[in-house]
């Protein structure tokens, strides 16, 4: 059966999805947005309560909107980033349709472009635009069976200490949700135990700037791969309570005990890894790196900032980082709760075509999928370090609308009958 048809339809109204309709519009290319929920749904509903933005008002924002109801050194909420979204959208009244879900997208036969069923009926597009990133499914990794007398909770579906159950919490994963939850819940007076990982930990800020600044002037949110073994290493950084650095040392200070890895589980005992102190020493050597190109850069530039030798003084190791702990007996020690802040995987199974490769990863250069006619938006790394950031799924969006522009100009060459070549 045929549906509306449609140029480009762009799948997801969060901020790839609105990046990508902005520059669509501005190209004067018809396109639609289908968004199954709300526009910035995963801000409302899988942040916790008390969330903010990682990055500052001035930084974490599309250019042609400011968030001109906060200091732009500030780091908004989760509402107000939803709501953010929702007001650019209505700046050039972006074609979002809510509460359509797309079901399947399938490549149409003898013909170009794909049909798209969807939960509002079909749709007929040329070019079809992902842009739900690489964030969709919460990962809980198979180590505790469900059946343990334990709740576990990803973190997506964590929102305040006063959910849990009575008792001690477990979190597994030590990045920036890792560590803004595990901080939170201690200070509410529960004993907190934190399993930390491989980790960069950037100072939140250094000298009177912020580290989105430093990333910036020091060329970083630019660089096109990550390092060699840095494919999977979480970043801690907090925009909470003003914004703070991520030290470990002080959340061990203020009670919270550090573990290694999370490796195994059995008969109500949770096992570590080896390696956490290596992995902070490592994350410290990251911070320190950091520090050092920022003092180089001043030099070099003769700038007049504020030295900040207290950046440097690192806390005493506590004894939870010398002497490690190997196992815990989770009932022994008034466990009742384990939060995995283990991140997502990737869901595409609505998208049937030939795009990926044999780990269900998007083949791709820069968001151009290799099935023609289909584009990714809001990858991890798609062109850069920030591409994952608001601002870097801007820039991002805007290649992909110049690549479909770039597309568009060679059909309609074809279709107006020109000759070239002919000798005549």
């Amino acid at each position: 059966m045929a549906g509306e048809e449609v140029d480009v339809l762009v799948v997801g109204a969060g901020q790839a999805g609105i990046a990508m309709s902005e520059h669509l519009t501005a190209r004067g290319i018809s396109h639609l947005v289908l968004e199954r929920s709300r526009i910035a749904e995963s801000w409302r509903t899988m942040r916790w309560d008390s969330l903010v933005a990682n990055g500052p008002a001035w930084h974490d924002r599309f250019p042609g909107l400011e968030f001109d109801d906060m200091d732009p050194g500030a780091f908004p909420q989760k509402d107000r980033v939803a709501e953010y979204f929702e007001a650019y959208a209505e700046k050039f009244a972006a074609p979002v349709r809510c509460g359509v879900e797309v079901t399947s997208v399938r490549r149409k036969l003898g013909t170009a472009g794909f049909h798209v069923s969807t939960t509002e009926g079909p749709f007929e597009a040329r070019y079809i635009v992902a842009a739900t990133g690489a964030f969709q499914k919460p990962v809980i990794p198979a180590v505790v069976p469900e059946s343990a007398p334990v709740t576990q909770i990803h973190s997506s579906s964590y929102r305040n200490p006063g959910q849990l159950p009575a008792g001690g919490v477990l979190v597994i994963g030590a990045g920036s949700s890792g560590v803004q939850i595990a901080a939170e819940i201690q200070r509410s007076g529960r004993q907190v135990h934190l399993a930390v990982g491989a980790h960069d930990r950037p100072p939140r800020s250094y000298r009177g700037r912020d580290f989105c600044w430093w990333l910036g002037v020091l060329g970083l949110w630019d660089a096109a791969t990550p390092a060699a073994g840095a494919e999977h290493v979480t970043i801690a950084v907090s925009g909470a309570d003003g914004g703070h650095t991520v030290d470990f040392r002080e959340l061990a200070a203020e009670g919270v005990v550090l573990t290694g890895r999370a490796s195994g589980y059995q008969n109500g005992i949770m096992t570590f890894a080896p390696g956490l102190k290596e992995d902070v020493d490592r994350g410290d050597a990251n911070y320190l790196g950091v520090l050092d190109a920022a003092d180089a850069y001043i030099e070099r530039n003769g700038l007049d900032l504020p030295e900040e030798p207290g950046a440097r003084v690192l806390r005493p190791d506590p004894e939870c980082l010398t002497n490690p702990v190997k196992e815990l007996d989770l009932a022994a020690e008034g466990i009742t709760t384990i939060i995995w802040a283990t991140g997502f995987a990737r869901d595409y199974g609505w998208l049937q075509v030939d795009a990926f490769d044999e780990k269900g990863a998007p083949r791709q250069q820069r968001g151009v999928s290799a099935e023609q006619g289909v584009y990714f938006l809001g990858l991890p790394w798609q062109s850069r370090r920030g591409s994952s950031f608001i601002w870097g799924v801007w820039h991002d969006a805007k290649y992909i609308a110049d690549q479909i522009g770039i597309q568009q100009s060679y059909l309609e060459h074809h279709e107006s009958g020109a000759l070239v070549g002919s000798g005549v």
